[in-house]
């Protein structure tokens, strides 16, 4: 069916005003349920009895609960947007999703090969809220690998073939059904062509082939974004994955700094981390570092700390001084950090396991590997326990925040989205010295069964070889998993473990 332009008296102000009146009806019919005899039913003052009133009264008032909203905010969101799309037809269309490119006002700030460095944004007039994400990108720590890197990966390293548009996803995206909670905010993504973890400061000279700005372009942006509506935030997010990731833990505490030295105390400043918590652990197999992908993963660091000129947060430097190296390693910079931080992190983390010479080719893995994945498991569960805030499924995978399948993992019933949502919900409750958590809003999520991918919601897994999907079981022969040694330290039956793998218990 063709699309026609719908007449001017339909405007996205009615659109509004619907999903108001939508709110109010939907509060209201949930506030009757709970005066009818629902849960925990709670009215405020008697009402006369609408049993016995005259049966030509057709009209039944009820106390608006707002709360209800909130509870059922994705539904609620879910029926705004049909009523929106039902009432102007023609609105996605029209409407622009798309993140432009801008380049920073400061030149001197560049990439590794000297182009500009810049931003995608997509503003969201009259939100209060911003969203600044980090890509992610592994590094580059010598000449060598830096001179490779730029040959095989340059769009890591350049600006010069920069599209000049970029649709977000995940948390990134402005559609509430993939983005329920962040999907009206002002949308950041700044590209990663530093190779530093975000952590350099070291301008491209006669004597240095590259520049490594990480640290840097992140503050220019954040000088640039005051100009365009940033200085009225209230909130801002510092995300990221992988790098980007790391790049949080390091970042967050001189943002938030660098707001409050221009003037702008009253903007919040969070972090939320996405597979940037790894382990300073013993390789599987030690090997020379040649490369990112061989090297271990204290070395690459050490080495590239000092090859990029390396920054840290001034609270963690003092704690390691002499030893900066340390505070790219999760655990040991999060007690340094005062900004809240949420943690997101896959308990198996496919980067990690690569950085520590376990690489999943196809092949079957032998006992050894197999114990070394399990024992990653628990160290990594172990460094996350006294952390408050975090969402750790038992996973095989390696990012998570801006892929489509973001909203459908699960850790004890919740999903990321949601437990991002009850998180900023206790940072508020904090801010009114209401130190206990929303009820039914859990924060500190990690599963506790112990082998890859135990958690039916996990993202599906392919046989590298054939591109086969492989269910649960399959997954588990493949990776070598004994059923009958892995009952038997469960203390069950062999058939009865398999059974409960087969439901996805």
């Amino acid at each position: 069916m063709e699309c026609r332009r719908p007449q001017r008296s339909i405007r996205v102000l009615d659109v509004f005003h619907w999903a108001v009146m939508l709110g109010l009806i939907q509060s209201g019919a949930l506030g009757a349920r709970k005066l009818r005899g629902g849960r925990n039913p709670q009215p405020r003052r008697a009402l006369p009895s609408a049993h016995y009133r005259d049966r030509t009264e057709t009209t039944e008032s009820f106390s608006l609960d707002f709360t209800a909203v909130e509870e059922n905010m994705d539904n609620f969101m879910t029926q705004v947007k049909n009523l929106a799309q039902s009432l102007y037809p023609c609105s996605a269309q029209k409407l622009d999703y798309e993140m432009k490119l801008h380049f920073l006002e400061n030149t001197s700030v560049t990439c590794n090969d000297g182009t500009p460095a810049g931003y995608y944004l997509k503003e969201s007039k009259g939100s209060r809220r911003w969203l600044i994400f980090l890509e992610g990108g592994w590094y580059c720590f010598n000449k060598e690998n830096c001179d490779s890197r730029y040959e095989t990966m340059r769009r890591l390293m350049s600006s010069s073939k920069w599209p000049q548009t970029k649709t977000g996803t995940g948390i990134l995206s402005s559609l509430p059904e993939e983005n329920p909670h962040w999907w009206n905010a002002n949308m950041v993504f700044i590209p990663y062509c530093s190779s530093d973890v975000w952590s350099g400061a070291t301008p491209k000279t006669d004597q240095n082939d590259y520049a490594f700005m990480g640290s840097l372009i992140i503050k220019e942006v954040v000088k640039d974004l005051l100009t365009k509506g940033l200085d009225n935030a209230k909130i801002l997010l510092l995300s990221g994955s992988s790098a980007g990731g790391t790049g949080v833990l390091l970042n967050v505490d001189p943002v938030s700094e660098l707001l409050e030295e221009l003037g702008h105390t009253n903007i919040q400043v969070r972090g939320l981390s996405d597979s940037g918590w790894f382990l300073d652990n013993k390789q599987y197999r030690c090997t020379d570092c040649v490369d990112t992908i061989n090297c271990a993963p204290t070395e690459v660091i050490k080495r590239g700390i000092k090859y990029w000129g390396g920054v840290v947060p001034e609270r963690c430097r003092q704690a390691y001084e002499g030893k900066e190296w340390n505070c790219f390693f999760g655990y040991k910079v999060y007690p340094t950090i005062k900004r809240p931080v949420f943690i997101v992190q896959w308990l198996f983390d496919e980067a990690q396991l690569t950085v520590d010479n376990i690489h999943l080719t196809g092949q079957p893995v032998q006992e050894g590997q197999w114990r070394y994945i399990q024992n990653l498991g628990t160290e990594l569960r172990n460094t996350l326990k006294d952390v408050p805030a975090m969402f750790a499924p038992a996973c095989l995978s390696h990012e998570f925040i801006t892929r489509n399948y973001w909203t459908d993992v699960h850790v004890k019933g919740t999903s990321l989205p949601r437990a991002l949502h009850c998180w900023d919900r206790s940072l508020q409750e904090n801010s009114r010295n209401n130190k206990s958590p929303p009820k039914g809003c859990p924060v500190h999520l990690i599963d506790s069964c112990p082998w890859p991918h135990c958690n039916p919601t996990c993202p599906t897994i392919r046989d590298q070889s054939t591109g086969q999907e492989m269910n649960v079981i399959q997954f588990l022969m493949h990776m070598g998993f004994d059923v009958q040694k892995m009952a038997h330290q469960q203390g069950m039956d062999p058939s009865k473990l398999l059974g409960m793998l087969s439901s996805g218990s």
